[in-house]
């Protein structure tokens, strides 16, 4: 089953500027979420009866989502939000999921397993049906545990920890964390990108630390050797001169960095302090880099990281231009991510025949099947399947940042 990304976004397009403008035109939304706004944003389907629009003949699914909208890593759940939003808003207006509209619930977790399970239990009391997310893994792994035992469907955009899809009610879009680390000791080795290998990663996250290991069991077959391993904690992630002198004094020409943007943007103020310029080589958690507040994005330049979309990309205007009217700023991968995966739920949603009046759990009996049988064209990845483990496959892609952009290479 293909997924036409183009479909109905120009009516999505007048859609989502009717909303942001306090307009009531739109009946497929009622409450656009700005870029950065509210920590929880309810988009209702035609239908919501705080306004004039009709009941939906087919009913409401109600989809929830669970990520950070505030805090350290507020980019990543804010872009997941806003790319749920406008696959929402794009499938209602196109007549929903078999004549049933979809009804997005956004619920802030600041990036906290324990704020996360919150938000799920919030969502529950909404009578959640679908869950979208969490974003981020230790987040994602807590809430996996809950919509395990409630058998309640849950596909999460960028959860890339293994345990985050452990549960067989789990799928998610993005790689796994061991598939990232051999992924991109695969690209380096075939692209020569560099010999002499430093690590840098945070060994207090399973995020950083999983793609770390994978990374290292696969550098030595590409001819890699890693001459600096050095670990760092969300304790000490503000001065990496440690780090970066091991790296400098060993002759790495490449510096993997495994990491979130936060603590990249610092790294690469330091490196070129200490006058210290290999190639910078990240992964998805990387993707966010060129917002981070009062960072010099020129320090970036030549950055390269492993992530399967990039705004600039022609296969990706149509979305880029919507999703840009809309919030204001552009798209990342996590906003694509999050609206690939409202595509595999309307995909297999269809494929499973499933209705609103059903439970939770007879949803997600029905979707676990489905989503081992579907294919989708995705923003993300041609042809996207899921096994039954949950696993997404796609071929990886990587980036380079070159005048301020993204170029795919």
């Amino acid at each position: 089953m293909k997924k036409f990304v183009s479909l109905g976004l120009a009516a999505v397009l007048t859609a989502s500027l009717t909303a942001c403008g306090g307009g009531s035109g739109d009946s497929s939304a009622t409450t656009a979420p700005a870029a950065g706004g509210d920590t929880s944003t309810t988009t209702a389907a035609a239908g919501d009866d705080s306004g004039d629009a009709p009941v939906a003949e087919g009913g409401t699914f109600k989809l929830g989502v669970i990520g950070p909208l505030t805090g350290p890593a507020a980019a990543y759940g804010i872009a997941v939000q806003n790319g749920v939003d406008l696959a929402v808003k794009e499938i209602n207006a196109a007549g929903g999921v078999n004549g049933a509209m979809l009804e997005m619930n956004s619920q802030d977790d600041e990036h906290d397993p324990e704020k996360s399970v919150n938000a799920y239990n919030n969502l529950k009391d909404w009578d959640m049906q679908i869950l979208v997310g969490a974003v981020t893994s230790k987040p994602c792994i807590a809430v996996a545990a809950e919509s395990a035992n409630d058998n309640l469907f849950q596909i999460t955009p960028s959860g890339s920890a293994v345990e985050c899809a452990a549960p067989e009610n789990v799928f998610r879009v993005c790689f796994a964390d061991p598939a990232q680390g051999t992924a991109s000791a695969q690209y380096i080795g075939d692209h020569k990108l560099g010999t002499k290998i430093a690590i840098i990663y945070d060994s207090s996250t399973e995020y950083s630390a999983g793609i770390r290991e994978s990374f290292v069991a696969e550098a030595a077959n590409h001819g890699l050797e890693i001459v600096a391993d050095e670990a760092f904690t969300a304790d000490t992630n503000t001065d990496f001169s440690v780090q970066l002198d091991k790296a400098k004094e060993a002759g790495a020409d490449l510096v993997f960095m495994p990491i979130y943007y936060q603590e990249a943007s610092v790294i690469l103020k330091q490196a070129s302090d200490k006058e210290f310029a290999p190639v910078f080589f990240g992964v998805d958690g990387m993707d966010g880099i060129l917002s981070v507040e009062n960072f010099d994005t020129s320090l970036a330049e030549g950055v390269m990281l492993l992530t399967p979309f990039s705004a600039t990309e022609e296969s990706s205007k149509a979305f880029t231009d919507a999703y840009v009217a809309a919030y204001g700023i552009e798209p990342n991968q996590f906003a694509a991510d999050a609206y690939d995966a409202v595509y595999a739920v309307k995909a297999a949603a269809e494929k499973a025949g499933i209705t609103p009046d059903m439970d939770a759990s007879s949803i997600c009996d029905a979707m676990k099947t489905a989503m081992t049988e579907i294919s989708i064209d995705g923003l993300t990845g041609e042809g996207m399947t899921w096994d039954a483990a949950g696993e997404t496959g796609k071929a990886p892609k990587a980036v380079k940042i070159v005048n301020g952009v993204y170029e795919m290479q």
